[in-house]
């Protein structure tokens, strides 16, 4: 009952039962036998204690660089009566037979407290590597901030599902959720809105209420371990040049007008607000990047570059006379510009830059990775345009789309934007093949799921888009799924480990 299904699995008769005398060996890996305890004595009440050698009622972690047969993240799981014996080429392989075992054993094992349950898995036989490095999905905090407690909530959900990266979109013009010590208006005048759509954006009526929040340095550093720890790589996000009202409203001098400051955005959509192309400007987003590179170790830096209006960029005298000095067809190309200046920073770091598809044929970096996200045909462009794409497109991944049809969904952005915008369910997830389907050399390193939060205020509404169609991603991502009645049948106790967890998750029957 493995979600994502593993590659290849074989079951035999029989049991193993976890006990107060099950051990670890894990020699290799002592970093995976912390996981494995930091996932299960606290629900089981056993010490897991480490073993010098390996030997009858353990479990068995073993680095083998033989292995690499299964990549980077493959491993190998046999569950016997006997023990439990792991292999993979590393220790991010064996992080994930750790998950896959957890999964084996009672759906109490997803639980909160502790459980007076037989810690019992049936003998198997599993090998399994996944099709796509990059498995993902994408949180929007700049909307609506969401207690950093939660977000280790969403980690672990990752985890669960063998999904590999949480991409946090930590900037938007509603509110700047990271703290940037050399500027600190950023989040004591960004990070705070006096109001919040109420209804429909559409309807453009308030519900007067403040809303605001940040996550400190400190905070991000403790996640960026606690996901580690998972096998889970954060990847950061600065939306930019749009998406940048916020900021723009802490530092108007970082707008084209400074003599016209906005307020932080009261409403969803997309603001004109854009950034200026000032040398200063630059100067004050390689700031940024320093620190947020300085808490986020991740090889990949996303820099944004979606949704940028150029109605200021044309009225500008200032945008103007960068286009005649670096020789520019017009404002459109300012796009391209911007995302190569804060690319280059980020390289001479050695980080690689992501960005939206809309930096296809814009001149961006050859190495920058593309999300696709306005159509599948998106995947393909950024593939001809030289790219690493990660697939991403709105018709099948967003899950803030709505799940059905049915009355009584929650209010969601199909309603105010019409069709289009879903619904996309669970079967429509399921049935997602990323590869473009043509004669192009497959650079398609991902896969992942976008969750924008406009009418997501709460984590428990959040929980509710995710679940169960989180699952559905996952398996996609994982490169082993195809009979979709199958998988529903692994669905079916799949939820009871949401449920054990204490997690909101749309009813499976619907």
């Amino acid at each position: 009952m493995l979600i994502p299904r593993p590659v290849s699995i074989s079951d035999s008769a029989g049991s193993f039962a976890l006990t107060p005398a099950t051990s670890v060996h894990a020699p290799d890996a002592p970093e995976v036998a912390a996981l494995l305890r930091e996932l299960l004595t606290p629900v089981t009440g056993l010490p897991l204690p480490d073993a010098t050698a390996p030997g009858p009622d353990t479990v068995v972690l073993r680095v083998d660089p033989g292995a690499d047969d299964l990549g980077a993240e493959g491993y190998r799981l046999d569950v016997a009566r006997t023990g439990v014996t792991a292999v993979a080429a590393g220790p991010a392989g064996l992080r994930w037979a750790v998950h896959a075992l957890r999964q084996l054993l009672p759906v109490d094992a997803f639980a909160r407290d502790r459980r007076d349950t037989t810690w019992t898995v049936a003998p198997v036989s599993i090998v399994d590597t996944p099709r796509y490095p990059w498995r993902g999905l994408l949180l929007d905090v700049g909307r609506w901030h969401k207690p950093v407690a939660w977000l280790r909530t969403v980690v672990d959900l990752l985890a669960m599902h063998r999904m590999n990266v949480l991409h946090l979109h930590l900037t938007d013009d509603q509110g700047w959720r990271f703290e940037v010590r050399k500027h600190p208006r950023l989040t004591s005048v960004g990070a705070f809105r006096r109001a919040s759509p109420a209804g429909h954006e559409t309807e453009n009526r308030s519900d007067g209420t403040p809303h605001g929040g940040f996550y400190t340095q400190d905070e991000l550093r403790d996640l960026v371990a606690y996901a580690g720890r998972r096998g889970v790589t954060i990847v950061p996000e600065i939306d930019l040049p749009g998406h940048m009202q916020a900021a723009i409203a802490a530092y108007p001098r970082l707008g084209n007008d400074p003599t016209d400051p906005p307020e932080v955005w009261t409403r969803f959509g997309v603001s004109h607000r854009v950034l200026n192309v000032e040398d200063e400007t630059v100067a004050f987003v390689e700031d940024v990047l320093d620190e947020l590179m300085d808490v986020f170790p991740s090889p990949w830096i996303h820099l944004g570059g979606d949704e940028v209006p150029l109605d200021e960029w044309r009225a500008s005298p200032t945008a103007a006379r960068r286009i005649a000095a670096e020789g520019l067809t017009g404002p459109g190309d300012l796009l391209g510009w911007w995302i190569r200046r804060a690319a280059a920073h980020v390289a001479r770091a050695g980080r690689r830059p992501v960005l939206w598809d809309e930096l296809v044929g814009q001149d961006a970096p050859a190495d920058a990775i593309v999300m696709a996200w306005r159509g599948h045909d998106r995947i393909g462009a950024g593939l001809r345009d030289g790219h690493d794409v990660v697939a991403t497109p709105h018709e099948h991944l967003y899950l803030n789309y709505p799940a059905s049809d049915a009355p009584g969904e929650p209010l969601s952005i199909r309603d105010g934007y019409g069709p289009g915008h879903g619904p996309t369910t669970l079967e429509q997830v399921y049935a997602y093949r990323p590869e473009p389907g043509d004669d192009l050399p497959s650079r398609v390193v991902g896969v992942q799921a976008n969750m924008w939060c406009e009418y997501a205020p709460t984590p428990e509404r959040a929980e509710y888009d995710l679940l169960p169609r989180l699952a559905a991603v996952a398996e996609v991502a994982w490169g082993a799924g195809s009979d979709v009645a199958a998988f529903r049948t692994r669905l079916a106790t799949h939820v009871r480990r949401f449920d054990a967890a204490g997690l909101h998750h749309r009813p499976l029957e619907q």
